[in-house]
């Protein structure tokens, strides 16, 4: 799932290392987002934010049910990241213009290295749909390397006293996803049974986000951004929480509508290609149309850094 805004927006967005989450800790709140219309799934998305726009080389979090509905998105391009389709509940389907066709379950990754550019399209049944949808932007060296698609049925787990960490992207507490990463990062479904204390580097910062159940000091709906100095953080519940984290990203990037850019020549370069309907390849045994691109602003886009 991507960014199907009309007129998507350009978002101009310390800790004791003991675990406690502490006065540093910020709470981003997501905003709502129809995907595709009026009568379309809802998503919050809660990055890039008005005072956050990333953390580490996550740029973009849509989480979304659990509803009922079904999911179609048209073929749409991307360029410059990498999208990680996580789901807890029902199934999509992915294609893609490299020819990839891969249903999506509870338990598996789908992961999207776009490069200098990709298209795809994703649907499901009419059926109850619980998920996220993740963007990690490709730093400078890597942001125009081959297109790629990656699934994983079976990634490792992380154990400790009270939680069972899923690890999706990255490392873990010693646990390492075979998915491919192009930075420094974290990416973690983290099941909550009692009190627990979750391994972090405290190198990264860091990100929680409650996916269902009840964990302190969590609260539905809000990102909880974590600053870099954490070995650990504490919680406690029973649930299932979304651990992201990285290096801070040390570059300014342009993101808009579905491509990461550095600057508003080559965002205009991007949507050029996919309206003239060359540079991205094509999507086969989708039914129906490719999604056109939105107007470009009025002002130009302005390459911004992680925080505003």
């Amino acid at each position: 799932m991507s960014n199907l805004e009309r007129e998507p927006r350009e978002v101009r967005c310390g800790s004791d290392g003991r675990g406690g989450v502490g006065e540093e800790s910020e709470l981003l709140e997501g905003r709502a987002v129809p995907l595709g219309g009026p009568r379309a799934m809802a998503v919050s998305r809660t990055l890039p934010n008005v005072r956050r726009r990333m953390i580490g080389a996550w740029c973009f979090v849509d989480a979304y049910g659990p509803e009922e509905t079904a999911m179609r998105v048209p073929p749409h391009p991307h360029t410059g990241l990498q999208t990680v389709s996580w789901l807890l509940a029902g199934r999509v389907l992915h294609r893609d213009s490299l020819g990839s066709m891969q249903e999506i379950r509870p338990g598996g990754l789908n992961l999207m290295t776009a490069g200098r550019g990709i298209s795809h399209s994703e649907e499901s049944r009419h059926e109850v749909l619980h998920g996220v949808q993740l963007w990690v932007a490709l730093p400078g060296e890597q942001r125009e390397v081959a297109p790629r698609f990656e699934h994983h049925a079976v990634l490792p787990v992380r154990a400790g006293s009270g939680f069972a960490a899923t690890v999706i992207m990255g490392s873990l507490g010693g646990e390492t996803s075979p998915a491919t990463v192009h930075s420094p990062l974290v990416g973690a479904e983290v099941a909550v049974d009692g009190s627990a204390e979750v391994p972090l580097d405290p190198a990264f910062e860091h990100g929680l986000l409650l996916l269902d159940g009840a964990i302190e000091p969590l609260r539905p709906g809000p990102l909880r951004y974590l600053p870099p100095g954490r070995e650990s953080v504490r919680v406690s519940g029973q649930g299932r929480m979304l651990l992201i984290g990285g290096e801070p990203f040390g570059e300014e990037i342009v993101m808009w509508w579905n491509f990461v850019g550095r600057g508003h020549d080559e965002i205009a370069a991007f949507r050029k290609e996919w309206m003239e309907g060359t540079g991205f390849g094509a999507v086969e045994g989708f039914d129906g149309e490719p999604l056109p691109a939105p107007a470009l602003p009025g002002t130009r886009l302005r390459p911004r850094g992680r925080v505003r």
